[in-house]
């Protein structure tokens, strides 16, 4: 593991050093009572059975008592230790990684699937239990193993080449494991990734799967995937058993081989019975916790593997986090300069801008055939995809110096594939400005035009919408995504397809709505719908990322396609928009229907 990819864990194991010090000293007294058993039944076989001592055999139960109660209150402490250990890793680490991945830029966030992301919640976890549970008291024991070995010098010499020879032979039993199953888990994992990422299309897709009936293509993919997590798996076992039944038989063989040495050296008077049984007490505490280390590597590796992904995830570049400037609500003016994005390196550029500039107070509407990148230029004008180069101005300021917050509080945005969260209708509206009030929300619906059907609820406002608003149809759902735009008051809306769910009376209620907006707010809408394009003031048409054409409706639509696009709204602000020449009008233009990406 490199160096950079562990380096975030430091700052959060640092302040756990007190705490790390405490758990070795109770791991230290626990080792040192757990003496007390073996020298407490070497000295009944030497002392008290051959000498009759009832009463010493009294003491030594009294003693052994004793330590065996405080064994039992060290125990129960370090236990609570390592409780409070988990318990900070898990809100520093589960809090470092829920602020990382809400502060990750878009891109970063689409480039890998939804079941990498829930992985990095699981690895929160495998670091806590890691760090704080099993493993840590196994780490915690082990270098005590080097105070039983020395108790067996003393009280067996005789015994001590014995107990050196298997004391390197579980040694090396470890190392070997170690290498061997970090490899296997590595491939077990990459497997398992490729199916948890399938499953979870499955699951997100689940209507259309149903409603196909995709399971006959999907199935033979399915089983590919699981036949291939389970053979490595059973690999991985193979060879994580094989390793544990190996250090079980150097157990064994290392009590069949002390047990015949040491009759042979008390035959030769050279050892005493207590000894023999005592060291083969011992020898259990010694070839304990490197037999768990040889069945362990498999957590081991998950640790490594958890702390990896995290610490790659970790030195990625988020968005930024505070403000360079404070400056007061915008009027709406939207300048592009410069623009060139591309979704990768090896692709072409999905957007290539010169200039366009969007006044502020009216609507404009962005059109284009599908693929033309009318969805990727609101997502660059939101600040939610960055391009490679160029600018993006919001009266004047470059909105890169802005935090992702602040940026939303200015630009309502609805996206072409409305999101809601299962919570109720009013969380999800409020979820556009946190705090905001009651009236503010009411406010939000009734222009959005769905505050009638959710008064008719019978749970009104608290009405549970189910898992991403199935509960609710389409239409709903889009008005509902509306309002939580709205929330706030943002001085720029921006919104992709906003009818395409809407029935005809909604999409004339919905042209109201916006005629009256785009009297104080700039409205930049994705659309082709035939009864909101009349009351946009501006039309931008794309083509392959290219502004083809760009001025006022009436004029750039005659121009485009001979028709004449009637103003039953005046608009503002008589000056035409701005935008380069990149190509004739009209030259290769087809206006579809349906949003593009």
């Amino acid at each position: 593991m490199s160096t950079d990819k562990k380096a975030w864990l430091k700052p959060i194991l640092e302040p756990l050093r007190p705490v790390m010090r405490e758990l070795l000293t109770a791991s230290l007294f626990i080792n040192l009572m757990a003496l007390a058993v073996p020298i407490f039944v070497m000295q009944v076989y030497d002392r008290v059975i051959g000498h009759n001592g009832v009463a010493t055999l009294k003491g030594l139960v009294i003693g052994v008592g004793v330590l065996l109660a405080f064994d039992w209150i060290i125990r129960t402490s370090r236990g609570r230790i390592m409780q409070t250990a988990a318990l900070r890793i898990d809100v520093e680490i589960g809090t470092k990684l829920f602020d990382k991945v809400m502060h990750l830029p878009l891109r970063a966030l689409e480039s890998r699937p939804a079941s990498f992301w829930q992985t990095l919640f699981r690895d929160v976890d495998t670091i806590r239990n890691t760090v704080s549970g099993a493993t840590a008291t196994l780490l915690a024991d082990l270098p005590f193993v080097l105070i039983f070995l020395c108790v067996i010098f003393i009280i067996g010499r005789p015994l001590a080449l014995v107990f050196v020879l298997m004391f390197v032979a579980f040694l090396v039993l470890a190392w070997r494991s170690g290498s061997a199953v970090a490899d296997s888990a590595g491939k077990e994992k990459n497997v398992q990734s490729s199916r948890d990422a399938l499953v979870a299309e499955i699951i997100a897709g689940r209507a259309t799967v149903k409603a196909v009936a995709l399971d006959r293509a999907i199935r033979p993919i399915w089983e590919e995937r699981q036949a291939g997590t389970i053979e490595q798996s059973i690999q991985r076992g193979a060879i994580a058993d094989g390793y544990v039944n190996l250090g079980q038989g150097l157990t064994m063989l290392g009590s069949v081989a002390l047990t015949t040495v040491g009759a042979v050296f008390i035959m030769d008077h050279d050892l005493t019975m207590g000894a023999l049984v005592a060291c083969n007490m011992l020898s259990s505490r010694l070839y304990g916790p490197i037999n768990q280390l040889v069945g362990g590597w498999k957590s081991f590796t998950a640790f490594r593997q958890s702390v990896e992904r995290l610490g790659e995830v970790f030195a990625e570049t988020e968005e930024r986090r505070h403000s360079g400037i404070t400056r007061e609500r915008p009027s709406g003016l939207v300048t592009l300069e410069d623009i060139s994005f591309a979704y990768d390196k090896k692709s072409q550029a999905a957007a290539t801008i010169d200039r366009l500039e969007i006044r502020p107070s009216g609507i404009t509407a962005i059109l284009g055939r599908n693929g033309s990148g009318k969805t990727t230029l609101l997502k660059i004008i939101l600040g939610l995809y960055h391009p490679a180069k160029g600018r993006v101005l919001l009266d004047g300021g470059d909105i890169a110096q802005f935090t992702r917050a602040e940026l939303a509080g200015w630009m309502g945005y609805v996206p072409q594939e409305c999101v809601l969260f299962n919570a109720s209708i009013r969380d999800n509206i409020a979820y556009g400005q946190p705090g905001c009030s009651d009236e503010a929300i009411l406010e939000a619906a009734k222009v959005a035009g769905v505050h009638q059907y959710i008064v008719d609820l019978p749970d009104g406002y608290a009405t549970s919408i189910g898992e991403a608003g199935s509960r609710l149809s389409a239409g709903q759902r889009q008005r509902i995504a509306i309002a939580r735009a709205l929330i706030g008051n943002p001085p720029v809306l921006l919104l992709d397809e906003p009818s395409a769910s809407l029935d005809r009376q909604a999409e004339e209620d919905l042209r109201a709505t916006l005629a009256e907006l785009s009297k104080t707010h700039t409205v930049i809408i994705v659309t082709h719908s035939p009864v909101l394009l009349p009351i946009c003031r501006d039309v931008v048409v794309l083509d392959k990322g290219v502004v083809a054409a760009a001025g006022p409706a009436a004029e750039t639509l005659q121009r485009l396609f001979g028709v004449r696009q009637p103003q039953p709204h005046p608009q503002p602000h008589p000056q035409p928009i701005s935008s380069q020449p990149t190509a004739p009008l009209g030259a290769g233009i087809h206006i579809g229907v349906g949003g593009g990406t």
